[in-house]
């Protein structure tokens, strides 16, 4: 029989996490409110929580600053361009690697997983001059084609394609059913929960991406949000509120696809790692 924690046990955890949880989103709550102050009321001493006049002029003034619609369409186009070519081969490549027996399977997979740990600045010079050989600088597919399948989406649906039943795959072949129909309506009907997991990770390291649009595009009306965030600030100045109206809007999208997925995220976060 399992004993429960003591209540003071309990009670000291429930204030560990809810201290936690204030930390955390005090950043966001902050940013939010800052983005409403006048911008005297950002430099004033002693700081002031609250704005002393709630106002959208730094809205306003934000989106006549910089073309935020413009960098919002283009992310939104990237990201999801992106998400959607992740999800076919990452698909196919974990489908293979978990599925089909083959001599040195467990050393191709050692060999993507080991990619995690090159560091992106190592790869980006030679990326660039590949992207340039093309002639793909200044277009969307550097954005695009050089991310279309990546090592931890890879590993993700592979350990979550593990503990689906081999018996349903074997009887789908009796049956006389492919490779291809039976990846397509048995794994993954009952992969949704990492798929939709996997998605979720693409699109927001497309959404935050910076380094390298800010190498590989130099046309501003191709440039991503978080690049385009970069461009209220000058050498001379800062216009914090503008700045923080800006960042609560890009947050918005992200913050609704998550409350899309938020159970089949955590459900494919919980079940991923159950089998080796």
């Amino acid at each position: 029989m399992i004993r429960k924690p003591h209540f003071s046990v309990r009670l000291l955890v429930y204030l560990a996490l809810t201290a936690a949880a204030i930390a955390i989103n005090l950043p966001f709550f902050w940013m939010i409110v800052t983005s409403f102050k006048p911008e005297q009321d950002v430099f004033s001493i002693p700081p002031k929580f609250y704005p002393t006049l709630f106002s959208f002029k730094n809205y306003v003034e934000a989106f006549e600053a910089v073309p935020m619609l413009r960098y919002i369409a283009n992310t939104l186009f990237v990201s999801g361009s992106v998400m959607a070519l992740q999800l076919v081969f990452n698909v196919l490549a974990a489908y293979g690697l978990s599925r089909i027996r083959f001599r040195g399977s467990s050393i191709v997979f050692a060999l993507i997983i080991g990619t995690l740990m090159i560091p992106e600045e190592v790869t980006m010079v030679p990326l660039y001059l590949i992207v340039r050989q093309f002639g793909w600088i200044n277009s969307y597919k550097a954005l695009i084609l050089p991310f279309m399948a990546h090592a931890f989406g890879i590993f993700l649906l592979r350990q979550f394609f593990m503990t689906i039943p081999r018996e349903l795959e074997d009887a789908a072949m009796i049956d006389g059913c492919g490779r291809f129909r039976i990846l397509w309506e048995i794994i993954l009907p009952l992969s949704k929960p990492a798929l939709w997991t996997m998605c979720l990770y693409v699109f927001l390291a497309s959404w935050n991406s910076y380094i390298w649009p800010l190498v590989a595009i130099s046309r501003d009306e191709m440039q991503l949000i978080q690049v385009g965030l970069s461009r209220f600030s000058t050498s001379w100045m800062t216009p914090w509120s503008q700045l923080m109206a800006a960042s609560s809007t890009v947050i918005v999208p992200v913050i609704v696809f998550f409350f899309f997925v938020q159970k089949q995220f955590i459900e494919g976060i919980t079940l991923s790692g159950l089998k080796e």
